[in-house]
């Protein structure tokens, strides 16, 4: 295995080529492509981009460490630069003067890991970093990093991930047990945060005379701490921004959960707050959304937790909207537009009659349709409460269903079950009650107070308004049905399968529980109009491949499949690299698109399929049509934007011959 990092790797005077995180990340990029550590510079900072916009990189004490596992990475490297003047990566206290860029194959084994996770332990101590900010050459730097020089902070080895660190008497307390935290960090990549997180609280415990044991769950795996440490322990501290494996096995302590950067820079803090719970003998019951939903820190508003809260109702309903939806396509396939009239295969069923397994696809399909509303609602709960939201969500999703709410009911009925179990959670419960809590008491009232809410208060004003919302699209025509149709365009093709897109593609969808003409339409033109994207940036790399990276060709090939089978999210690498220009060219070709499909009255059973469930399209010809022409003006779009974009004095040749990672690093 070559060395992670070397004088090469090494930039002490970054600030002469880079004020900008970007510029600082090319900078640096373009030194593990000189050694052939980074195949694909591009395609690389995309990466890099992606995790970045995560959750900003800058950690207090002036760090950044941008980072990312990636496919264009051939081993795992580490490249390091100082500013003068700093840079800004997002920390709380200002910019950075020392830059790490951490680089991870996609399949990087845990020995590789392993070795960053010990580097980000590193950047907690002071005396590591503060030799690092007085390195005088490259090559000393490089050996500080590799952990060969002769300072004690570099010199001895870090404590092993998922190593708890050593208990430390609590001499005031005399012949009194220390106070026990067990504590669990992870991160979007695990690679960084993680650890850098739980090195963090362990230096804070032993400052503050507490015994922590921490299970760092990150990409190098993660061993489990042992059940009678957690057992033994008074508190525990979540500091997390994915979800917590086996969370359940900490259920019924005092518990602080929070964003994985508030491990890093408030260690202290969550230390004192969970010993202020354990005294007023408080439990692990969420009191509110999860970090996981709001990133962790309590910056987000309440717009953003909505929006969150409800894609992750979307999120898990789409599967079931996937299989259900595509089997009734199916069963009409196979038996016909009267299908939908048979009587039930359990009760009729012939082997070698095809319409009885069309009928048998359909009634299965139908059964799995039947799930969309509860489980949006149940997961929308889930997003808001965790576990305890689902009973009710569920519960408050099918009472929509029964009383003919609809989509719209759901998304009620998610919000309500979430808001009752927060509020039953805030109340202080006898400890006696507490183990029955989860699985008795908050799933018993709640239910009954969703139930009631929905069908006696605000559940049938939602019936009326989805049955008038039906009737309006039932009687849309000429113009309103052409807007109607742009907006759907706009709407599927602004964040390629985000927020937006998928709040579209469900109000498509909750129209085929109850298929009227109208509803029909809708469908057709969401479909249409999220095929556009990844069919126009796979024209656009063909017609105009010197336009994009190698990378991005590459990408367009499989960007033909991803369109035709309606995956809009074969766009977003184009658009994560260029989003000013790719973005805005799909939103074109999606609004041409939605509002030729209105125009041209096609209509769409299928909730997905793409071109392989045209039989099933009413119109065919003129939808693909009406997809084709999208198709070309956002390719057109595109083109444009971008050919303006090259045009240098050197001219397109120019352009073409100089190899990107050649290029003089420029400030974006």
């Amino acid at each position: 295995m070559s060395e992670m990092i070397t004088a090469d790797l090494v930039d002490l005077q970054l600030d002469l080529s880079a004020d900008t995180k970007e510029a600082a990340s090319r900078a640096l990029a373009e030194r593990m492509v000189a050694l052939g550590r980074v195949t694909d510079l591009d395609g690389f900072l995309a990466d890099v981009a992606a995790r970045e916009a995560q959750m900003p990189t800058g950690l207090d004490g002036g760090i950044g460490i941008p980072h990312c596992r990636s496919a264009h990475v051939t081993e795992p490297t580490l490249a390091f630069g100082r500013s003068a003047r700093g840079i800004d990566f997002g920390a709380p206290d200002g910019p950075a003067d020392l830059i790490f860029l951490i680089a991870a194959p996609a399949g990087a084994d845990d020995a590789h890991l392993t070795i960053l996770s010990s580097l980000a332990r590193q950047l907690m101590d002071a005396e590591f970093t503060g030799a690092l900010r007085s390195a005088s050459t490259a090559a000393e730097a490089a050996a500080l990093i590799r952990g060969e020089a002769t300072e004690p902070a570099a010199s001895e080895a870090p404590a092993a991930p998922d190593a708890p660190a050593d208990p430390v008497d609590d001499s005031s307390g005399g012949p009194d047990e220390p106070f026990r935290i067990v504590a669990v960090t992870s991160c979007p990549t695990g690679i960084a945060h993680t650890y850098m997180a739980a090195e963090s609280l362990e230096n804070a415990a032993r400052e503050a005379g507490v015994e922590i044991t921490v299970e760092t769950q990150g990409s190098a795996g993660f061993t489990r701490l042992d059940p009678a440490v957690i057992a033994a322990a008074d508190g525990v501290v979540f500091a997390h921004d994915v979800p917590v494996r086996d969370k359940d096995r900490f259920a019924g302590k005092p518990t602080v959960d929070v964003g994985v950067k508030a491990g890093i820079n408030r260690p202290a803090e969550l230390l004192a707050e969970v010993r202020e719970k354990a005294e007023r003998g408080e439990t692990s019951a969420p009191a509110g959304p999860t970090p996981v939903d709001n990133a962790g820190d309590s910056g987000d508003g309440y717009g953003t937790k909505l929006r969150k809260w409800l894609m992750s109702g979307v999120s898990y309903m789409v599967p079931f909207v996937a299989a259900g939806g595509l089997l009734i396509a199916l069963g009409f396939a196979i038996g016909g537009w009267k299908i939908d009239k048979a009587p039930s295969v359990a009760e009729h069923f012939m082997w070698t009659d095809h319409t009885s397994w069309a009928a048998l696809l359909f009634q299965i399909g139908g059964l799995a349709f039947a799930f969309l509303v509860p489980v949006l609602a149940g997961y929308i709960a889930y997003g808001m409460a965790d576990r305890p939201g689902l009973v009710p969500g569920f519960v408050g999703g099918s009472v929509a269903v029964t009383i003919d709410a609809g989509f719209l009911g759901g998304l009620a009925a998610g919000l309500l079950a979430g808001a009752v179990v927060m509020g039953i959670q805030r109340v202080r419960i006898p400890a006696v009650l507490r183990g029955i809590m989860p699985v008795v008491v908050i799933p018993l009232i709640s239910s009954a107070v969703v139930g009631f809410l929905m069908f006696l208060v605000v559940g049938k004003p939602i019936a009326s308004l989805q049955s008038a919302l039906t009737d309006w699209l039932e009687g849309l025509s000429g113009a309103n049905a052409v807007i109607l149709g742009v907006i759907l365009g706009l709407m599927m093709c602004f964040d390629l399968g985000g927020p937006l897109n998928k709040v579209a593609y469900a109000f498509a969808v909750g129209g085929l529980a109850h298929p009227t003409d109208g509803s029909l339409k809708v469908m057709a033109a969401a479909m249409a109009a999220g095929m556009v994207p990844p069919l126009a940036m796979a024209l656009a790399t063909t017609v105009r491949g010197r336009l994009f990276t190698k990378t991005e060709r590459e990408n367009g090939k499989a960007a033909w499949f991803l369109g035709a089978s309606f995956i809009t999210e074969g766009a977003i690498p184009f658009a994560a690299a260029d989003p000013l220009r790719v973005i805005p060219a799909s939103m074109a070709g999606g609004a041409v698109t939605g509002a030729l499909s209105m125009a041209f009255g096609c209509t769409l059973r299928a909730p997905h399929g793409g071109v392989f469930v045209v039989p099933l399209i009413g119109q065919p010809f003129l939808y693909l049509v009406a997809i084709a022409a999208g198709v070309g003006v956002s390719t057109a779009v595109v083109v444009l934007l971008k050919g303006a974009r090259k045009a240098t004095p050197s001219g397109p040749a120019a352009e073409e011959t100089v190899p990107v990672e050649k290029r003089t690093p420029t400030t974006v």
